[in-house]
């Protein structure tokens, strides 16, 4: 063979060496990655799969909602709030009667005008100052309902569809309750909040100033009933659970019509623009805190909208009001808040928090208090659900672990923790459980997957 074709040679074969780095590099890449130090996809799966701590956790979570359906070992109540986010998992450690059974109680309660109660507790056990609510088709128990907030509704609703479909009952929404069935029930509950707690100058969802998804007031001591001090305002929290709750009924009630479905699709749609309209800030990327009705319980010279809502930002991702783009940009905004403020994980509940004596609630007065900058899995979970949702795997592994590992360094679930990763409030918080154990499932699913590909 001469010189000359020898070199031929050695270039074709630089060059095909060449060619096959690129693929092989195009192929361990995920669409749109435009860095080689980016993890192959196939390595984080798993390392999912062989991280041990995911898998101590779900068993975790398994053997404490096994114990029961109250929101925490700081709570006598079963809060619907609570219950419909560890839904799935109860549906998993607990016959399907047993679970059903516990839900259908919230129906004895509601009210004429289709309102949903909080909770429900034994009488014998009903000693805090609520003003309770008694039925008598349930005479074992007494309810109460904190009527600053707008959730309850949606979130029966929620819990009766999710409930349907992880254990395939849905004869449920054919039970009757006091001459209802469940499904005429959930149609008023949701009609409840789109007549009385509904705005028609904005096509919103209202409910009384808290901050994020929080239940207190800051006019009030205790500041869970709406009072002549309130301050009515729009939030995105209410309005994404409200438009979760829609959507989901739309797809699981068995029993709808079809002009009922239409209607209610309508009414998904009108809200969901306007959340865009009113709530969401272009110029900030971010949604204001509050849209008020009748003026605002703050100082006239405080800038509300500095602050960025974790919680309700997750709930509006969960509802699909985001576009991908907005998602990785929450995201980011919300790593940003953690450093800045020094917290553990993006359950940071807001960035920044209230000024102190912003709400007379002694549990709420200071910065990174409960709920005002409190770290709160119960909604930093959903987030990370979502972020496996939308492909961001890596990110929501990284994410998650902070809040994986303070269940085995506490050797259990808080309901939030403070700055330095404390535990505070309630222990043993099912809730917390519950959304964990969901996002980790979620991730393995992804990772199971994505190591057969």
């Amino acid at each position: 063979m001469g010189g000359k074709t020898i070199m031929r040679c050695q270039q074709l074969f630089r060059l095909l060496e060449c060619f096959v780095a690129v693929a092989v590099i195009a192929a361990i890449l995920p669409i749109g990655c435009s860095s080689l130090h980016r993890e192959p996809s196939h390595a984080v799966a798993q390392s999912i799969l062989d991280d041990t701590r995911l898998h101590d956790v779900v068993g975790r979570a398994k053997k404490m909602v096994a114990t029961g359906f109250t929101a925490g070992e700081g709570y006598g109540e079963v809060w619907i709030r609570d219950l419909t986010t560890f839904m799935e998992l109860a549906c998993d450690v607990y016959p399907a009667a047993t679970v059903k059974e516990r839900l259908l109680v919230f129906f004895h309660f509601q009210g004429e005008n289709g309102n949903i109660v909080d909770g429900y507790i034994p009488k014998a056990q009903a000693s805090v100052s609520y003003k309770f609510i008694y039925s008598d088709s349930a005479l074992d128990f007494a309810a109460h309902k904190n009527t600053v907030e707008t959730d309850q509704e949606s979130s029966l609703v929620l819990g009766v569809c999710r409930y349907a479909v992880a254990t395939g009952d849905f004869a449920i929404f054919n039970e009757v309750i006091d001459g209802e069935t469940v499904s005429a029930r959930l149609a008023r509950a949701l009609t409840y909040v789109h007549t009385l707690r509904f705005s028609e100058e904005y096509g919103l969802v209202w409910g009384a100033t808290t901050a994020d998804w929080g239940d207190v007031q800051p006019e009030h001591g205790w500041g869970v009933e709406f009072d002549q001090n309130s301050h009515r305002a729009i939030d995105i929290y209410d309005n994404a659970l409200y438009l979760q709750a829609i959507d989901e009924f739309i797809r699981t009630a068995p029993n709808l019509s079809s002009k009922d479905k239409e209607e209610w699709r309508a009414t998904h749609r009108t809200i969901a623009a306007n959340v865009r309209k009113h709530l969401w800030d272009a110029s900030r990327e971010k949604f204001i805190p509050h849209l008020y009705l009748d003026g605002s319980p703050f100082p006239a010279d405080f800038d509300e909208n500095q602050i960025y809502y974790h919680g309700g930002t997750a709930v509006a991702i969960e509802a699909g009001i985001l576009s991908e783009a907005e998602v990785k940009h929450a995201l980011d905004r919300m790593v940003e808040n953690v450093r800045a403020a020094g917290a553990s994980s993006i359950g940071l509940t807001m960035y920044p928090p209230y000024p102190a004596g912003y709400f007379k609630n002694p549990g709420m007065a200071k910065p990174y208090s409960y709920q005002n900058g409190g770290d709160w899995t119960w909604f930093g979970a959903r987030m990370i659900r979502q972020l496996v949702r939308y492909g961001y795997t890596e990110e929501a592994y990284r994410e998650l672990m902070p809040m994986v590992q303070r269940v085995i360094d506490n050797d259990g679930f808080h309901e939030w923790y403070a700055l330095d990763n404390s535990p505070r409030g309630s222990g043993q918080y099912r809730g917390a459980a519950g959304v964990l154990y969901a996002a980790i499932r979620d991730l393995r699913a992804w990772a199971e997957h994505e190591t057969k590909q």
